[in-house]
């Protein structure tokens, strides 16, 4: 990871008493920030790649953020006789704060009749979905790491496969779990949610996260669910939402699905919110998970014509209407070489961990293609803080100019974050309405996390009222990801 600078603060009170030495009033930004909001608890930090606060944008492109894939990769594999395949993995992980560890809940096929009794020298003869026998069923194991790096599959004792309970499984049958904890849930044994098919679209609770529950079935949802359903507590909504596959029944083209719940038993019909832009592009799963005030989802685009997948981006206010950025552009992207561990498929997890220094997106890779023989393994990208997108210019020559609508001023410290190439820079404006400068920053010259603004002295501007504050950046060779207030 690139080292991050960090200046001098400034607080809110002194940009408020520069404003009035150089316009002759106070003028604080204002607490408005657009028309096409949904009800906003209070945030501070914002990310550019929201839409809702941007106002105008001048030779500048959202594009996605550049991972890093971790040199330990790949971090686990089908290695026990209960992984013939893990297929798409569907893996959950979280950082337990509790416990200091690492958790994931993953789904291979812990019966799958064509990998077993078609050894790998017959395998060039017949297609993985034409291979008999075929019977498959999924499960869901457990592992552990006090790293993120390193993974255990624990010997739990929990559930019997072939004669022995000496494995990693939690639950048999579940297809596509997705599993989170719940910090808001009074009723400890209803801390662990799983969200899942099981004949039809059901749930189920734990106390630790491996003794489950017996399934509560949601038949009121409606769907076919054959992918990695996911589910979490939508704040702004006071509901918690699932994210599943639909299926366009005249055109068989996989869309996803949103559901809604105030209790997680009953839940509402699901409705498409996301499908490909074109046929053989198909939206095959999307995790999704909330950070710094809107909704960001990792969909799982499967082309049909190369039968490979790869993780993209997209982001909602409400997890209702999804955009997206950079179509067709990978978030993750897969290896350029055939038969590496990623190359065939890509299958964004659910959840990113987010330390002080770093994003772990973690991911399930497979080293062949989606509907043929693979090998499936978990693997580790990582981003920049705030790092999922940003804006640069869209020519090298020529600045690219970002413009906000009126922003809230919610603490002492005005911060960014951005990625500034040698000899590019960031600077940053209070501009009124008309676009007028009315106070400048010193120019930003390196790469920085959450570095703090620091201001020039400007050109005198008639007074404006509060609703005209906005702020304009301007980036030379540089990326903007977001900005932040902050004590």
């Amino acid at each position: 990871m690139a080292q991050y600078g960090r200046r001098r603060p400034i607080s809110c009170v002194t940009l408020a008493a520069a404003l009035l030495a150089i316009t002759g009033s106070i003028i604080m930004p204002s607490e408005s920030w657009g028309d096409d909001t949904v009800a906003q608890p209070e945030r501070t930090r914002f990310l550019v790649l929201d839409a809702r606060i941007i106002d105008e944008i001048n030779d500048a492109r959202l594009t996605v953020g550049k991972v890093e894939k971790h040199p330990r990769n790949p971090l686990f594999k089908e290695d026990r006789p209960w992984e013939p395949r893990f297929d798409n993995l569907y893996a959950n992980i979280l950082f337990d704060e509790q416990g200091q560890r690492y958790k994931c809940w993953y789904s291979p096929f812990i019966v799958d009749e064509r990998t077993t009794f078609t050894p790998l020298e017959k395998r060039k003869a017949v297609r993985y979905l034409e291979a008999q026998p075929n019977a498959r069923e999924m499960g869901v194991c457990y592992a552990v790491s006090t790293d993120g790096l390193a993974w255990e599959k624990p010997d739990l004792g929990l559930v019997e496969f072939n004669g022995t309970e000496k494995n990693n499984i939690v639950v048999r049958g579940p297809h596509g779990a997705g599993v989170f904890k719940d910090l808001r849930e009074p009723d400890p044994s209803k801390r662990y949610k799983m969200f899942f098919k099981a004949g039809t679209m059901s749930v189920a609770y734990s106390a630790d996260g491996l003794h489950w529950s017996e399934a509560v079935a949601c038949p009121g949802i409606d769907v076919k669910g054959d992918t990695h359903n996911n589910a979490f507590w939508a704040p702004e909504l006071g509901k918690y939402v699932g994210i599943t596959r639909m299926w366009n029944r005249e055109t068989h083209v996989r869309q996803v699905g949103r559901t809604e719940s105030a209790d997680f038993v009953h839940w509402t019909k699901a409705e498409v919110v996301l499908e490909g832009l074109e046929g053989h592009l198909q939206t095959y799963a999307m995790p999704v998970f909330r950070h710094a005030g809107v909704y960001l989802g990792l969909p799982v685009i499967f082309n049909t014509k190369t039968d490979r997948t790869q993780t993209e981006l997209t982001w909602s206010a409400d997890t209702i209407e999804w955009r997206r950025i950079d179509p067709g552009t990978a978030l993750i992207p897969n290896a350029q070489e055939e038969g590496a561990y990623d190359w065939g498929c890509v299958y964004g997890a659910a959840y990113p961990v987010f330390l002080e220094d770093e994003i772990r997106i973690y991911y399930g890779g497979s080293n062949g293609p989606h509907t043929n023989w693979r090998d499936g393994f978990l693997c580790l990208a990582t981003l920049r803080p705030d790092g999922f997108a940003g804006y640069e210019p869209t020519a090298e020559d020529t600045p690219a100019v970002v413009t906000t609508k009126s922003m809230p001023c919610q603490g002492a410290t005005l911060r960014i974050s951005a990625d500034v190439r040698e000899g590019g820079s960031v600077t940053l404006s209070i501009v009124d309405a008309n676009g007028a400068d009315l106070l400048q920053s010193k120019p930003i010259t390196q790469t920085v996390t959450d570095g703090t603004v620091e201001w020039e002295g400007g050109t005198r501007s008639p007074a404006t009222s509060a609703d005209d504050i906005r702020l304009k950046f301007t980036l030379r060779n540089a990326r903007l990801y977001s900005f932040s207030f902050a004590d």
